[in-house]
């Protein structure tokens, strides 16, 4: 029986300024740092890779998980930093706000760019911006009826 999502993960190729972004800017607590060098038999068994190197934490944001990872091995392909969000594959992490223009403003200065300011969606206000690696985020303000 599937109970709910536990968590999202995003392998970034820099994981001390990728932790510094979502617990700084996005406000994310960490929950534990990990690293391996090869020698994780169990972690290669569940990835589905020989010989990893990683280096991984779990961060927590109300009732959501996200797991950023920054591998030396398998080397990594780098990601298109203006990969379409119609791209099949991780289309976005949408992160429920409070007051979306708030956030708007206060993430271009942390570091997030924006393709246009926030949009009325009827009762709702959304905006797709990327994290400093080309990831994209969606900045929500739901309506009441949809609100967590």
């Amino acid at each position: 029986m599937i109970i709910g999502l536990h968590h999202v993960a995003i392998s970034v190729p820099n994981l001390d300024r990728a932790i510094a972004f979502y617990e700084d800017a996005l406000g994310f607590e960490r929950v534990f740092l990990n690293s391996w060098n090869g020698d994780r038999p169990q972690a290669d068994s569940v990835i589905g890779v020989t010989k990893s190197q990683a280096k991984v934490v779990m961060l927590r944001a109300g009732n959501a998980y996200l797991e950023l990872w920054e591998y030396e091995n398998p080397q990594p392909k780098p990601q298109d930093k203006e990969y379409s969000p119609a791209d099949h594959g991780f289309a976005h992490l949408a992160l429920q706000v409070s007051d979306i223009h708030e956030e708007y403003d206060r993430l271009i200065e942390a570091g997030m760019t924006f393709h246009a300011p926030p949009v009325q969606l009827g009762e709702s206000v959304a905006i797709y911006g990327r994290d400093p690696f080309g990831n994209i985020l969606e900045l929500y303000e739901p309506s009441k009826e949809r609100s967590l």
